[in-house]
């Protein structure tokens, strides 16, 4: 049996494959795909055109069936012809898609940004002196733990915990009755010791009466004038254990040495109190009691900071002598402003080896009893006379890891980042202490749009200073 292998023809997408993988390969660029569909579109016309390429292995056919009807033949290409057909249109728009898609995404790209606006301000020039920042604790000037000074039951207690006591104000009573009774034992004695002087004068009155009359030796008058002088002492000793005895009676009734807060009690009524003067055997706590006008608010001063702050004192001594005197702003935890002042008198005579430190202190006045020992407290000090600086809003500073920058505009709108060296606040701004020109314009609002490098639309605002927010109203 002889088979007959009629001309292989090739599958339209098997002749798309090569220009095709050429367009994926050359880029999307509008002239590389209009030359890649020219050369596609010329290999599928010629397909078209020439009826003996559409001859598949479809068609390959043994001698035993015979040759397929002339018909047949006519309707296969016909049908291969529409499918090429067909497929040329589709892969003209899916070209035509890719060719035109980047070229409108660069014209959409190509269109250029207006300038967003920023509000730009010269830095506030200003003199403001030096000052310090610290962190200070407060502290009561007198501070006592009430013990017992003589033992005994407790049997009364005037004051509630925490109450403000003055000074003489009764707070305990220890039971009173035994120093009562040694209190009639000492002044009986003294009764005693006062009679008995009574007799050795008499008794020596007689002896000189009898020696003057020579009937008396001087034995005698020596003997009742030594009688005399230990009846005198007699009395003495027994008026000390009189006061003694008072004086213990008087320590049964616990007064207030002072106005203050009194803490919470330590003993209750009808406990047991051991006392004792002279503190030469365990006493029992009763209470502790702190003053709280004024007060005192301690702080540690760096090396540093205590050398500027010397200098600038010794200057102003010589200018006017006195005690030192140093006002100081302070202002609670939860205080936004430094609205309260004291007065730096005392700072110690030598530094902390450990820490490099030297103690500071500041008297507060406290009128309202409103602050308390051991509250903390931020403070400043003034430690050089004023110099001029600019000042710029705080938010208007950028932190850097370890330095600052401020965004300015220049003339063409351009941002210009700028490193500062900043200080504390004042009037609600930071100080600048350098990097700034009083010409530069620098950002004030609208910082996230103030892209370095960026163009900008910059309007002019205005900085204003707070004197109330520095704390001097």
């Amino acid at each position: 049996m002889t088979t007959i292998w009629q001309p292989t023809w090739h599958h339209p997408f098997d002749t798309l494959e090569r220009p095709a993988r050429a367009v994926r390969v050359a880029g999307r660029t509008a002239a590389e795909f209009r030359a890649a569909w020219q050369g596609l579109t010329e290999s599928l016309m010629d397909q078209i055109t020439d009826p003996s390429k559409f001859e598949t292995k479809l068609e390959r056919e043994t001698v035993n069936e015979g040759a397929a009807p002339p018909r047949q033949r006519t309707w296969r290409q016909r049908t291969w012809r529409t499918a090429a057909i067909g497929v040329v249109t589709l892969l003209a728009v899916f070209i035509a898609w890719f060719a035109l898609a980047p070229h409108k995404a660069n014209q959409a790209a190509a269109v250029p940004t207006p300038a967003l606006p920023v509000t730009v301000s010269p830095p506030l020039q200003r003199s403001v002196d030096s000052r310090a920042g610290f962190l200070g604790q407060f502290s009561a000037i007198d501070r006592v733990e009430l013990r017992a000074q003589v033992g005994g039951t407790l049997t009364e207690i005037h004051f509630k915990d925490g109450d403000i006591v003055h000074k003489g104000d009764l707070l305990f009573v220890i039971d009173p009755r035994p120093y009562e009774i040694k209190l009639e034992q000492a002044k009986a004695a003294l009764a005693t010791a006062n009679a008995r002087v009574a007799l050795a004068n008499n008794q020596l009155f007689r002896a000189q009466s009898l020696k003057h009359n020579e009937f008396a030796t001087q034995e005698t008058v020596d003997q009742r004038t030594n009688d005399q002088d230990a009846s005198v002492a007699a009395v003495e000793d027994a008026k000390a254990r009189v006061r003694d005895a008072e004086l213990d009676l008087e320590y049964c009734r616990v007064q207030a040495p002072f106005t203050g807060r009194i803490g919470a009690r330590q003993v209750s009524i009808g406990g047991l109190i051991a006392g004792s003067r002279a503190a030469t055997s365990p006493t029992t706590l009763l209470a502790t009691l702190v003053s709280l006008d004024p007060l005192y608010l301690d702080f540690d001063m760096s090396e540093s900071d205590f050398l500027t702050f010397s200098r600038e004192r010794a200057q102003t001594q010589a200018r006017t002598p006195g005690p030192l005197a140093n006002k100081v702003l302070i202002a609670l935890s939860d205080e936004s402003k430094f609205s309260r002042e004291g007065t730096l008198d005392f700072i110690d005579n030598a530094l902390d080896r450990s820490s490099g430190t030297i103690h500071a202190r500041a008297t507060v006045p406290n009128p309202g009893l409103f602050l308390a020992p051991g509250q903390f407290a931020r403070l400043r000090v003034a430690i050089a006379p004023p110099t001029p600086v600019y000042l710029l809003p705080d938010a208007a500073v950028v932190p850097d890891q370890s330095q600052h920058l401020v965004m300015t505009v220049g003339n063409d709108g351009t941002v210009k980042p700028k490193i500062v060296t900043t200080g504390e606040l004042r009037g609600g701004l930071r100080v600048i202490r350098s990097g700034l020109d009083a010409t530069d314009r620098v950002v004030i609002d609208g910082l996230v749009r103030a892209i370095p490098g960026s163009k900008v639309a910059p309007q002019d605002g205005t900085i204003k200073y707070d004197a109330g927010a520095d704390g001097q109203g």
